[in-house]
């Protein structure tokens, strides 16, 4: 109930022009880094084709705005990834991910198409990152809150567990350990974004996300 309250209040606290600001220069980076970095991404789409040739693009169902569905798109970075868009866990199991898979998680490359997503207003390019409907049922009041703004690509719990995986493979029970660790310690990070969200911040977010990427 508390988050619930918490959210409407939200609502009525941030303005529609900031809403506004955030929209535009989503759409402007956006389509401006999908345009400088086409070159890259078309040898991306050909190097995952060559080495298995499977789909190019992993499409996955998660949960956004208000709590609304939507189609997240990456690149392909595992052998086979049906079970993955069916929702099954697949942290801390690298035994399908390939070569150019590696790479592309490593450097973070494989979130490219979502700039798409930030594109047509899906996702925003700073905001929650999106989860499955299956994480998201077992905090519903917490997400309830959380999915008052757009998620986003990056934000301070992406870059706080940019080595999710390999945390998640050093532990006996990978699940249980994300519901019962990561998973809290992320809602208490994006609701501490929701609360204190400036323009200036995601600015900030943008270039420790980069900073992250590189010095790695």
């Amino acid at each position: 109930m508390l988050c619930l309250i918490k959210a409407i209040t939200f609502s009525f606290n941030i303005s529609k022009y900031d809403y506004m600001i955030k929209r535009v220069f989503d759409i402007l980076l956006s389509a401006f880094m999908l345009i400088i970095l086409l070159p890259i991404e078309i040898i991306i789409a050909i190097v995952i084709y060559s080495e298995d040739r499977g789909s190019v693009l992993f499409r996955q169902k998660r949960i956004g705005l208000n709590q609304k569905p939507f189609i997240l798109y990456k690149y392909r970075t595992m052998t086979d990834s049906r079970l993955s868009a069916n929702e099954s866990f697949d942290a801390g199991d690298q035994s399908r991910v390939t070569k150019i898979g590696k790479i592309l998680r490593k450097t973070k490359l494989d979130e490219l198409p979502q700039l798409f997503n930030v594109l047509i207003g899906d996702m925003s390019l700073v905001g929650p990152r999106p989860e499955v409907k299956k994480w998201v049922d077992i905090y519903p009041q917490r997400w309830a809150f959380v999915l008052t703004v757009k998620p986003g690509i990056t934000d301070n719990a992406a870059i706080l567990y940019r080595n999710e995986e390999e945390i998640l493979a050093k532990v006996m029970n990978p699940e249980m350990h994300y519901k019962e660790i990561i998973l809290p310690q992320k809602l208490n990070i994006y609701s501490d974004y929701i609360n204190n969200h400036t323009f200036a911040g995601d600015i900030r977010i943008i270039f420790k996300t980069i900073y992250s990427i590189v010095k790695k």
